[in-house]
């Protein structure tokens, strides 16, 4: 059996996935297939890839399908021992693979990892350790106790903000950007929650497989990645910003309203409903070529 099959869902971002393939190319001692599933780029995306890496295996769709039922596509036919979901829009370091399959043969109850996930500008993608939104953790987020507290790790939970990035560490989540899943995983839990479009789906993976099946999920910030992170999200930034801030809701529901008071329940629709609208009016303050998806 293969060690890794990989999976990149791929949304008019042709030139940043040419690269990402590259990386992926110059990758060494691991025996790896590659998955590239369109969702009906307009720019060329798949004719580029079927020319000039026809050793990919394309999955080309019609239509925008999101981001869980694309990589659902390619993991129904998964055939190698771990799977790997990486973003178009990532560069990984050669032995950075290698690395991470030794990682998870050394540690047999890790289930998922991630690695340390870095912007262009050399910051922390803070999205690559977290800790799940329950609903204390959603309420410090939600409303701002983060960013008035930034030194409290009581009020930070969620993005890990007080602790070294450089730390070996168990966590909640990794984020879908690259996310290494032990074959077993899939097996015992299925695959992505497709009611999820375009976030969330890997922190439902991830609560599945440690809350329901009991497996580890680590950070390693031995593997650093580079990830420039939303590029194709820009391209529908109004809709993806509704998107994000209704798979907050979509998680909460899922997984903690049912154990939830309800008035709590209430306030944390909310402050994602304010949450939502005030990102929305902020985009649409921006220039056109500054706008964001989410946050």
């Amino acid at each position: 059996m293969r060690d890794l099959d990989i999976v990149i869902v791929n949304y008019n971002t042709r030139d940043l996935l040419r690269a990402c393939l590259r990386s992926v190319d110059a990758s060494v001692g691991v025996d790896l297939l590659v998955y590239v599933v369109d969702n009906a780029s307009k720019d060329g995306s798949v004719e580029m890839v079927r020319q000039e890496f026809p050793q990919v295996q394309v999955i080309a769709n019609s239509a925008n399908v999101g981001y869980a039922a694309a990589n659902n596509m390619a993991l129904r036919q998964l055939d190698a021992r771990y799977a790997l979901l990486l973003n178009s829009d990532t560069l990984l370091p050669p032995e950075g693979l290698r690395q991470a399959i030794d990682f998870m043969d050394a540690h047999p109850d890790t289930g998922i990892m991630g690695p340390k996930l870095v912007r262009p500008d050399g910051s922390l993608d803070l999205a690559c350790r977290r800790s799940f939104p329950t609903p204390g953790v959603a309420f410090a987020r939600l409303f701002g106790l983060a960013k008035l507290f930034p030194n409290d790790p009581r009020f930070t939970r969620y993005n890990l903000t007080t602790v070294d990035p450089d730390l070996l560490m168990e966590v909640d989540a990794v984020v879908g950007a690259f996310m290494l899943i032990r074959r077993e995983v899939l097996e015992q839990i299925g695959l992505l929650d497709e009611t999820f479009f375009a976030f969330g789906e890997d922190l439902d993976l991830c609560y599945r497989a440690k809350v329901h099946r009991g497996w580890k999920v680590y950070y390693n910030p031995a593997i650093t990645v580079l990830h420039y992170k939303g590029e194709s999200m820009k391209q529908r930034s109004y809709a993806m910003t509704i998107q994000f801030y209704r798979a907050m809701w979509l998680f909460h529901r899922k997984h903690f309203a049912g154990q939830t008071f309800f008035l709590f329940n209430g306030l944390i629709a909310l402050g994602i409903a304010a949450l939502g609208g005030i990102a929305l009016l902020k985009n649409l303050l921006r220039p056109s070529g500054r706008k964001k998806a989410g946050m």
